[in-house]
């Protein structure tokens, strides 16, 4: 079940995703939930690979070692 979620763009980015939403003749909250999917399962992506250097031999530090600043 969708949630209702209150968001503020700029008014370049609403005239973008209107567009697309035009454009695949979908409803821009579609637009909107099509990229959050598609940011998420990058970030996912990101944390899986984090640190891996496949076949070069070398070895990474993991996130939990860096120093924060």
């Amino acid at each position: 079940m969708a949630q209702r979620t209150q968001i503020y763009l700029t008014e370049e980015q609403r005239a973008r995703l209107d567009a697309v939403a035009d454009r695949h003749s979908i409803p821009m909250a579609e637009v909107v939930r099509r990229a959050i999917d598609a940011y998420l399962d990058l970030d996912d992506d990101l944390d899986a690979t984090f640190g891996a250097a496949p076949g070069i031999g070398l070895t990474v530090p993991g996130r939990d070692e860096w120093a924060r600043g």
